[in-house]
């Protein structure tokens, strides 16, 4: 993609928002039509099943960030299907994505970071369709967040369970802090 490109691309984006919203681009939803104000600009999306092991290894970070996160950062927790992460991360500046991730041969426990999921990446969620598959819905739908960041944590069991294996529950404070780092940066 060329820098011209990429630069207007968050242009385009702004503009279609603002478009099905019903707002001149730039504008506050709020100052044209006295709703409540834009989205929080900063969204923490826990994705997996608490009642699947390891699977539930971003709900279980989320819980973790509650009490420590500022009320201006939204906290929630949905089962990967790509409509709700699309519905979580519409209008962010920022949105940081915590799922569990299946590899071969697998580390449990070993978090992955990335900024970009590329747009031929397979989909090793845990889930029927990942969040690759939710980034190319959003990227056609312009409804993208502008900068998104993914921990996978690798997942040893997703078997029936509410507790994280040990190697992914030792990974749970490192995951969370990485977390806190990235809305306070």
């Amino acid at each position: 993609m060329s820098d011209e490109r990429s630069r207007e691309e968050p242009r385009r984006r702004d503009a279609a928002r603002a478009a099905r919203r019903g707002v001149e681009p730039g504008m506050r939803p709020s100052a044209a039509s006295g709703a409540d104000p834009d989205p929080p600009r900063r969204v923490i999306i826990g994705v997996g099943n608490e009642f699947r092991r390891d699977d539930g290894i971003g709900p279980a970070v989320v819980e973790h960030l509650r009490e420590h996160v500022p009320a201006s950062v939204a906290l929630t927790v949905t089962d990967g299907e790509p409509t709700q992460l699309l519905d979580a991360w519409d209008g962010a500046d920022l949105a940081v994505v915590i799922d569990a991730v299946l590899c071969e041969p697998s580390v449990p426990g070993r978090i992955h970071r990335t900024e970009a999921v590329p747009q031929h990446a397979a989909t090793p969620s845990t889930h029927g369709l990942g969040i690759p598959d939710a980034v190319r819905l959003a990227d056609a739908l312009d409804r993208a967040p502008r900068r998104l960041v993914v921990y996978a944590v690798e997942a040893g069991d997703i078997g029936f369970g509410r507790e994280l294996t040990p190697a992914v529950a030792a990974a749970l404070p490192t995951v969370t802090r990485a977390v806190l780092s990235e809305i306070q940066g």
